[in-house]
């Protein structure tokens, strides 16, 4: 079985990917999926948040909705804005977000390689969510939205991919966000050889985005095998949707953190106790670190600079030691009182994106009372997590850009 496969995709036709494009299904809430769709009568939001097209209130988890989907979806085929491709082909997808550019491969990836761990992991499902994208592709019968996956960064494949691009483009939106989606239909069968040859040769890929995607992918491929008498491994529910990016082309931006409150200290004892595992300078400017083990502090609308001493880094530790796990382990635990992140409502977690007059924001107005600013996770780092079979710490990484859902489904034939 190919670690990688071309695939006859389902997208919009030529003139209708502005109308049909779509952010993806997970960052946005349902009233922000209503507001986008006033007007947008072909926005893929229709198919990855049908209950946009139900009552106000409606379960989103209700079977309603997911074959609300299935009909949305039905309808877009049907009016012949979607459309699948004539013959197998890979797609090269090139996000630009202001002058951060980046070039990946669309296609469809061995199920039998995720659960073999050939395609490596770095974060807990939650079984709520990991049984939602179960239920949303057997109604479907489709994935819909791409796993986002990297490759330690190869010539070979990135002289392909920019040459690719080198010509005009099959399709060229840009978003509401500024950000541009470019996409070349690559067919040639020589091509498509080589590319599938390259990516069979690598040990291992990564999932940056996307672990309940890819974790319900497995599942439905399983209860399919399961059913299917006549199983042979080639089957289109053994691969699932990726777009995969050289390592080095990543941006990954700050997950930074706000805390309700000073855990009974008062802010005297609090900057007392922190001294013991950070050195601390005051600044007269917001702080956004610099270098890993740098960090910065809100507090009492004065903005502090931390730098967590060299002995407590643990060297042999490539989860101990990420910025997140230094943070968590010599402060937000032993004096802040939160012991687990992904459970306590007095922590709450800012993407970068949103910059540091966020987290000034949120602790001004006497919600939260302190805010750190982190340095961003490097891509080396999360693989390093990966490649030891660890799991990284709870929003240790933000993406951006973030991948578009409508422009290439896969279908499960």
């Amino acid at each position: 079985m190919s670690l990688i496969k071309a695939f006859t995709g389902l997208r919009p036709v030529a003139d209708r990917a502005d109308d049909v494009v779509a952010p993806p299904y997970d960052v946005m809430n349902e009233a922000e999926a209503r507001a986008m769709v006033e007007g947008r009568p072909w926005s893929f939001l229709h198919i990855s948040h049908p209950e946009v097209d139900l009552p106000e209130g409606t379960d989103p988890y209700a079977p309603e909705v997911y074959a609300k989907g299935r009909d949305n979806l039905d309808h877009m085929v049907g009016e012949g804005v979607l459309a699948r491709e004539d013959k197998p082909a890979y797609y090269v997808y090139r996000l630009t977000m202001g002058d951060h550019v980046q070039t990946g491969l669309m296609a469809v990836v061995s199920v039998e390689a995720y659960d073999q761990d050939r395609i490596k992991k770095h974060e807990f499902t939650r079984p709520v969510k990991e049984d939602d994208r179960v239920r949303n592709i057997d109604t479907l019968n489709a994935q819909t939205g791409p796993v986002f996956l990297v490759y330690p960064a190869t010539a070979v494949i990135d002289s392909i991919l920019a040459n690719t691009t080198k010509r005009t483009p099959d399709m060229d939106v840009t978003a509401a966000d500024g950000v541009r989606h470019e996409l070349w239909v690559l067919s040639d069968e020589d091509t498509v050889k080589t590319l599938t040859d390259a990516f069979g040769a690598l040990d291992a890929l990564y999932v940056a985005d996307g672990h309940h995607r890819s974790a319900a992918a497995s599942r439905v491929a399983a209860t399919r095998k399961a059913a299917n008498a006549n199983h042979t491994g080639e089957e289109s529910y053994n691969y699932f949707l990726s777009v995969i990016f050289p390592h080095d082309q990543m941006q990954i931006l700050d997950y930074n953190r706000v805390v309700k409150d000073l855990n009974g200290l008062s802010p005297e004892t609090f900057m007392a106790q922190i001294s013991a595992a950070f050195t601390v300078e005051p600044s007269d400017e917001p702080v956004k670190p610099a270098h890993s083990s740098e960090y910065g502090m809100y507090l009492g609308g004065q903005w502090y600079k931390l730098t967590i001493k060299p002995e407590r880094i643990p060297q042999d530790d490539p989860v101990a030691r990420l910025d997140v796990s230094l943070l968590q382990d010599n402060l937000i635990a032993p004096l802040l009182g939160i012991e687990d992140p992904r459970t306590d409502n007095r922590i709450d977690f800012v993407g970068g994106i949103r910059g540091l007059g966020e987290l000034e924001k949120r602790v001004d107005s006497g919600d939260w009372q302190v805010a750190f600013s982190l340095y961003p996770t490097t891509m080396e780092a999360l693989m390093a997590v990966a490649d030891a079979g660890e799991v990284m710490p709870p929003k240790s990484t933000w993406f951006e850009p973030k991948l578009a859902d409508g422009l290439v489904s896969h279908v499960l034939d």
